[in-house]
């Protein structure tokens, strides 16, 4: 039998050590350095009998063929929006968020939904719960296999029998090895379960999905090291006492990190969001002051989104400034031009700025609305509700214009608004918009253009 080693790892991001220490050199963090055995064992968990022959050999760049690859389709829109198209074969895809938010039952959605063989693995759940589940969300299924194991030795003889088109591992910190003698959801037992599964998944042409829990600072649990392993990471966000929840894509190595998709939890499981816009905008009735609809991009995908700002005198000495799904920085920026430039005296009053639908944009078209709400609530006069902004304001007061403007006066034009304010420097391609469109320079023409 193999000798029994003992090391030293960081648990905020994977650093080995020979000796504990208070403070990890490499994150600075103090008291995150744990001991872990450490015991290579001979077995080897995945072997491909064919990995001599599928050796890579060099090649010519100009040899290289660069035809897309086939990618599977998960019958979900709105991932195959976020992943760039689809599920691409013998990749590694991370999935992230907070306890509760709906992860285990997004990933059995689709698994019971794709037209493929898979295999759902489950190291947190018995198969009768996730049976109670699949019943609400789709109950007949022939394609999908439940397998509770959390040992990643029967895990792949399971999957050399049913030969599945797509894993499903519910969630990475419950798998350990038999290579590592440590508890499961370690540094090393982490680690060393991905190796195992980015062979599998890279020797089979599977594509693996793998959901990962998160730490009380929103990052996913494990070495940073796990992030640069796979080959897609998606965070799904919300708020467990709201109903929507987003799901977006911090690394993607085969499409944009810029897509975006929404759900809607219901009792039979996650609904897509085809028009993000009804969620966006409130349905009030009745004129509200400070409220302003702007039209931005999430990757490329336009929404229209409401801006609620609320100014009031400061009741103590120094004003507040409170940004949510916004830039605090930004604000305070378009404060300073709208005191210096427009001469509003905004310095003595407290400005509270948010975005409606708990996401958040980085979007400088947005910044027209930005101001259009701070100067009706502080005026406390509404705002056309038929009206929308799209454009960018400069520190001297101007109105610089945006990228692919035509995309957002079609989508305005399509919910309904009966015009748009955008940049008078804009390149409009398209002539023929039933919207009005409304051309201004400087915020002063903003201005009197609201309230005369």
């Amino acid at each position: 039998m193999a000798k029994t080693k003992s090391s030293y790892f960081c648990q905020n991001c994977g650093a080995q050590f020979a000796k504990w220490q208070g403070q990890c050199t490499s994150c600075k963090e103090w008291n995150t350095i744990a001991e872990e055995i450490i015991q290579k064992a001979e077995k080897v968990a995945w072997k491909s009998e064919s990995s001599s022959k599928r050796a890579s050999k060099p090649q010519k760049i100009s040899e290289i063929s660069t035809a897309a690859e086939a990618r599977l389709d998960t019958k979900n829109n709105e991932l195959n929006r976020v992943l760039g198209g689809g599920l691409v074969p013998g990749s590694l895809t991370l999935l992230g968020g907070e306890p509760g938010i709906g992860k285990s039952t997004l990933m059995l959605q689709i698994a019971l939904q794709l037209p493929y063989k898979t295999l759902y693995v489950s190291g947190e759940e018995s198969a009768q719960q996730i049976k109670m589940r699949a019943e609400r969300i789709h109950p007949n299924s022939e394609t999908c296999y439940i397998l509770t194991e959390t040992k990643t030795q029967n895990i792949f003889r399971q999957i050399e029998e049913i030969e599945p088109d797509i894993v499903v591992i519910d969630s990475i910190q419950t798998l350990h090895t038999d290579s590592i003698e440590s508890s499961a959801g370690s540094i090393s037992q982490i680690r060393e379960t991905t190796t195992e599964l980015i062979k599998f998944a890279k020797e089979t042409d599977t594509p693996v999905i793998l959901i990962g829990h998160i730490t009380k600072d929103g990052n996913i649990a494990g070495p940073k090291i796990l992030e640069h392993m796979v080959d897609t990471v998606l965070q799904f966000e919300g708020d467990r006492n709201h109903i929507y929840r987003i799901l977006r894509a911090n690394k993607n190595r085969f499409g944009s990190t810029n897509e975006l998709g929404i759900y809607e939890m219901q009792g039979s499981g996650l609904r897509e969001v085809a028009n993000p816009s009804e969620i966006l905008i409130s349905k009030n009735e009745e004129d509200l002051s400070g409220t302003a609809i702007s039209a931005t991009l999430e990757g490329m995908r336009p929404l229209m989104i409401e801006i609620q700002a609320l100014v009031s005198t400061a009741v103590y000495g120094t004003p507040q400034r409170s940004a949510t799904g916004y830039n605090a920085k930004r604000l305070n920026m378009i404060l300073a031009v709208l005191e210096k430039r427009a001469g509003f005296k905004l310095g003595a009053k407290d400005v509270f700025l948010n975005i409606t639908g708990g996401i958040t944009v980085d979007d400088p078209a947005i910044d027209l609305a930005v101001v259009a709400a701070v100067l009706s609530s502080n005026i406390d006069v509404a705002i056309d509700k038929s009206m929308c902004f799209a454009a960018e304001v400069g520190l001297a007061g101007e109105v610089r214009a945006v990228t692919r403007v035509d995309q957002r006066i079609l989508e305005a034009e399509k919910l309904g608004f009966g015009s748009i304010v955008i940049s008078k420097y804009c390149k409009i391609e398209r002539k023929n918009y039933t919207i009005n469109i409304i051309k201004v320079t400087k915020v002063h023409d903003l201005v009197r253009h609201l309230f005369g």
